[in-house]
């Protein structure tokens, strides 16, 4: 019976009869149609009010977590990125813009202003900055404009044209890797068929210019968001499963993506099990599927994701990326819909809720696209149904003191004996004169970092960043640093600036 009403589905959408015949017909539920209506057409709801926060239990969080409403007027919202001043960028493909929500100076939970970056795009969805450029995804190509004190400067130039955006998966996502190449995930024009353009449902790679374009990897129905482990450079990206064949098969999945390999679409679903509907793969000789590194459940459609900086977290969250759950709109019930924790450890990938509540017994209150870090270790969740943009963050207790008249960072347990007797303005050039030694700006100051040091006093203490040099972890290199240095760096980075600007 399902998969003759998942049939009539099909039949329905291929002969554009009224959506409505879709309910009538029993085929969806009043939610489902409700998805269907946001993914074709970017149709929501309301934007939640400040009221409606986890403070008041609407949302569920991990404990010590809490959630604000960051902004409620950003309709379509979809892709995130921030800017090196600390303002978020937002792509709204409907709207066919990139607008700028501007830094939260005064405190109050809100962004401090919306302005519009680039208009006039062509469903504009995955965004990255490299090098002074903002580059933009659109449906058809890849575009990129200088961006520079917070706006954009110059022309906007096309720099990859000529790709296909027709289909049910026209979006595109771009991010750089660590290798300084520009990657492009685009997803494919039917939920199960042959591809006409062979760089549809594949991870490609181009020079930061545009050339040099080679499709990376293959298999991927629509692998929409992707990111770097840090500690092995390792590139996962997420994958949503194919439609049509029961409420609980196949998994979407994330995929570890290395060069070569292929993932299985459209011949190979979930744990690599023949497609019933393609038949035998007719390129078996030559190539494997791939087996997905960890499944969400089915129809849940994860989207955005990011491996995020835990350090200062409290509880287990060594090792996390967290997944935007955009959720489903052909199960009988609706699933999906929040955002995961996935804990890379010794035995496997392991997910936990991380954000949940949108789904209330059926009534859905919204959709996460995208997951960011932000400068402030906040993470921040767009959702395109609600057109909002949340914030998350966790409270950090600790001990708020003076030494030697200056203000102690409130972050560490304990504040180290030996800034009492240290003379804090030396040891902040040394630190500033080591800190310009190792070029350490090249990647905590460029633009679209995620690694950006700004507020690190508000966010982290003198023992956490001598550990973090002591210990570095991928992608940050170990410096041959003696324990007198960790210190200077630690306080050149950490104390006020009326004592370390003699570096600047």
């Amino acid at each position: 019976m399902k998969k003759l009403a998942y049939a009539l589905l099909v039949l329905i959408l291929l002969l554009g009869a009224p959506l409505a015949l879709l309910v009538n017909s029993g085929v969806i539920s009043a939610s489902s149609l409700k998805m269907i209506a946001n993914t074709q057409f970017g149709i929501g709801v309301e934007s939640p009010s400040i009221d409606e926060s986890g403070n008041n239990g609407i949302y569920q969080l991990p404990p010590g977590f809490t959630l604000q409403v960051y902004a409620d007027d950003v309709p379509k919202a979809r892709f995130l990125r921030f800017t090196p001043l600390g303002d978020l960028l937002v792509s709204r493909p409907h709207k066919g813009d990139v607008i700028l929500l501007r830094e939260d100076k005064n405190g109050d939970g809100r962004h401090d202003g919306l302005e519009t970056v680039v208009d006039g795009l062509n469903r504009p969805q995955g965004i990255d900055f490299h090098q002074g450029w903002l580059y933009i995804a659109e449906r058809e190509q890849v575009g990129r404009v200088r961006f520079d004190k917070g706006r954009a400067i110059g022309d906007y130039e096309s720099i990859i044209t000529g790709l296909t955006g027709d289909g049910n998966h026209w979006s595109k996502t771009l991010r750089f890797g660590p290798d300084g190449k520009l990657y492009l995930a685009q997803g494919s024009t039917c939920n199960v068929c042959v591809e006409e353009d062979e760089r549809r449902a594949t991870m490609m790679r181009f020079n930061p210019d545009g050339s040099g374009g080679e499709i990376f990897a293959t298999g991927l129905r629509n692998s929409v968001g992707f990111d770097w482990s840090p500690w092995d450079n390792g590139l996962y990206a997420t994958d949503n499963g194919r439609d049509l064949l029961g409420d609980d098969f196949p998994v979407c999945e994330l995929n570890l993506v290395e060069e070569g390999n292929f993932y299985g679409w459209p011949y190979f679903n979930d744990n690599n099990v023949p497609d019933p509907d393609m038949g035998p793969d007719p390129q078996a000789a030559n190539r494997t599927p791939t087996s997905p590194a960890h499944g969400f459940k089915a129809h849940n459609a994860p989207l955005g994701m990011t491996f995020v900086e835990t350090s200062t977290w409290k509880g287990d969250f060594e090792r996390v990326a967290l997944v935007a759950l955009h959720g489903s709109w052909n199960r009988s019930s609706p699933d999906g819909y929040k955002v995961v924790s996935l804990h890379f450890t010794n035995s496997g990938i392991e997910e936990r809720d991380f954000l949940s509540g949108f789904n209330q017994d059926g009534d859905i209150l919204g959709r996460p696209v995208d997951v960011l870090q932000g400068p402030d270790a906040a993470v921040y969740v767009s959702d395109d149904y609600a057109g909002a943009v949340y914030r998350i963050s966790q409270e950090v207790s600790g001990l708020q003191g003076n030494i030697a008249g200056r203000s102690v960072n409130k972050l560490d347990e304990q504040a180290p004996p030996w800034l009492a007797t240290s003379n804090l303005t030396a040891m902040a050039t040394e630190g500033a004169q080591l800190y310009q030694h190792y070029n350490c700006a090249s990647c905590h100051e460029s633009i679209g970092t995620t690694v950006s040091l700004k507020g690190l006093n508000e966010r982290l203490g003198y023992n956490a960043v001598i550990e973090s040099l002591r210990e570095a972890r991928a992608p940050m290199p170990l410096f041959p640093l003696t324990e007198l240095q960790q210190k200077q760096i630690a306080v050149y980075l950490l104390q006020p600036e009326d004592i370390s600007d003699s570096g600047q």
